[in-house]
């Protein structure tokens, strides 16, 4: 099946028939491309696991048009998620709530708890308004990739992962590149259980109070397993001055040999071109939209390892950190 364009009044009709008959869809958001599938559906939502090679019980993300859409999935909705909803809906951050019982328990990973986003992608909205009047409350979304490994950020990257049965809707490269932050709001006060690309000054300004650390009774939430976000390659975390006498010291590749490593750095580049380098942008969005990007084009080099720049401490670069730290967890 060909990749659609997500701008195509029939390709939307196309794709909500779809999730409305309990397929699969690719679909692009401001964040990352999602598999989707309608939520309210187990066995739709089952064949999001199937195809991921997921572990069940491994919450995932519902994908509403709306705060008063989210209120299909929501038994109550607390004053942190109010507040979030309000200054960042739609864009790029996860609320997790109360479960209204009996509804999506696949997608909550069978916890009393959901996690609810309200995405921002024009072709995301239009295809949860288009399925919404078809009867589809909202659409549980992971990342469309393999389990654990690189997020998808554009449509090639899905048909890549998944081939070419699967509808992809697509709505060009994802704005902001990592995926949303995750805020548990389901226990009187706000966790932050995962950051992307708002920062923990932004989110504590619109809640009004401080966001609290992660504790060992948070709910389980989408990606935050110690190991994510992988390629094939192993990912090495460096600072400036350790990655500079590395690659002083490494023997070039012998001839017809794919390459050791592959560098993305800011400050450092590799003397010799036989080595495949990225340049890393000097600003935290811009690193954090082409980060899964660049890793993907690096691991296509051969490389068996993948030499990378530790991100600033500005917290600006939060996201970024995590993303990578976790791509680099053994």
């Amino acid at each position: 099946m060909p990749v659609l364009d997500g701008r195509d009044p029939a390709a939307l009709q196309r794709a909500a028939q779809a999730l409305a008959a309990g397929a699969l869809v690719g679909l692009p958001t401001e964040t990352v491309y999602g598999l989707a599938a309608r939520a309210d559906d187990d066995t739709a939502v089952g064949a999001i696991y199937s195809a991921k090679g997921r572990p069940v019980g491994h919450p995932l993300i519902v994908h509403v048009s709306d705060e008063a859409a989210a209120m299909a999935f929501a038994a109550a909705w607390p004053e942190p998620a109010r507040r979030l909803a309000a200054a960042f809906w739609p864009g790029p951050v996860t609320v997790i709530v109360p479960r209204r019982p009996g509804v999506a328990s696949l997608s909550a990973g069978g916890q009393d708890s959901i996690g609810l986003r309200c995405p921002s992608h024009p072709v995301a909205q239009a295809l949860l308004r288009e399925a919404a009047a078809l009867g589809v409350p909202g659409v549980s979304a992971p990342s469309a990739n393999r389990f654990g490994r690189v997020s998808p950020t554009t449509a090639a990257h899905v048909q890549d992962e998944f081939g070419p049965d699967l509808l992809v809707l697509d709505g060009g490269d994802c704005e902001v590149g990592i995926e949303s932050t995750i805020v548990d709001c389901s226990r009187g006060h706000p966790v932050l259980l995962r950051p992307g690309r708002l920062t923990r000054a932004e989110l504590e300004a619109a809640l009004g109070e401080p966001l609290h650390e992660r504790d060992a009774a948070a709910p389980r939430a989408s990606g935050t397993l110690t190991s994510h976000y992988a390629p094939r390659a192993r990912v090495r975390l460096m600072d400036g001055p350790s990655l500079r006498q590395a690659l002083s010291v490494l023997p070039a590749p012998a001839a017809g040999r794919p390459p050791t490593v592959a560098v993305y750095s800011r400050s450092v580049r590799p003397p010799s071109s036989v080595w495949p380098f990225r340049p890393m942008p000097a600003d935290a969005a811009q690193a954090a939209h082409e980060l899964f990007a660049v890793l993907r084009e690096l691991d296509a080099t051969g490389a068996a390892l993948i030499w990378i720049e530790t991100p600033p401490a500005d917290p600006a670069w939060d996201g970024v950190r995590d993303r990578l730290q976790r791509a680099a967890a053994e």
